[in-house]
């Protein structure tokens, strides 16, 4: 996909909107029937969260997987009392946020010093590999940003540091992909945003992301 058929992607889409305090959500439907969910922050312009809508006809329901933001805390029973959660497991995992100028990824419960880290990048697949020396955590990480506007990302750019457990990876957002950006804001102030609390954009935006 480039930068042109993205656009194009988002153009032709329904999409519906909604204001929450200071957040912005967007829901669009693609004509292929996909769907897909965003929280844009109203103070600073940028994506808080994206999601796309799974369909699993095996379990006859409709799931969320998180492509940008904080993922969702997975129930682990429900009880008299309503619903449990579960507890932050000690294994490593992935979260993804965008600021106005970079895109940085956080992997939590990664205990090992910063020698121990090796990061690259794969230019033609457009994805960054965390792998470390004592063979104990590898991740290759798909970056849909880099392949939507066809950037090749350069190991140069990162910057790395690590902190808390947490191995903090950071790419300074090219050119091409701050114009596509301003290109979709462009796009969504022609759509129509309601508040909340109206009852027809709850219906419209049943499922979204949180809710």
């Amino acid at each position: 996909m480039s930068y042109v058929e993205w656009l194009t992607k988002i153009r032709a889409a329904e999409k519906s909107s909604a204001m929450q305090g200071t957040i912005r959500k967007v829901h669009y439907t693609f004509p292929d029937g996909s769907e897909m969910a965003e929280e844009y922050s109203t103070e600073t312009g940028c994506v808080l969260r994206r999601a796309w809508k799974v369909r699993s006809d095996l379990l006859r329901k409709d799931d969320w997987e998180i492509e940008l933001g904080e993922p969702i805390p997975k129930v682990l029973q429900q009880n008299g009392d309503g619903f449990a959660l579960q507890e932050a497991a000690t294994e490593p995992f992935l979260s993804k946020r965008v600021t106005r100028n970079a895109i940085e990824w956080r992997i939590r419960n990664l205990p090992y010093p910063l020698s121990t880290y090796t990061i690259t990048c794969e230019g033609d697949a457009r994805t960054v590999t965390v792998r470390t020396s004592n063979k104990k955590y590898f991740k290759k990480i798909v970056v849909p940003e880099f392949q939507r506007c066809q950037f090749a990302p350069k190991v140069e750019d990162l910057m790395v540091k690590h902190q808390y457990n947490t191995l903090i990876i950071s790419y300074k957002k090219p050119t091409i992909l701050v114009e596509m950006e301003k290109a979709i804001l462009v796009e969504l102030q022609n759509v129509e945003t309601v508040e909340y609390d109206n009852i027809q954009c709850e219906d419209l935006l049943k499922g979204l992301i949180g809710q």
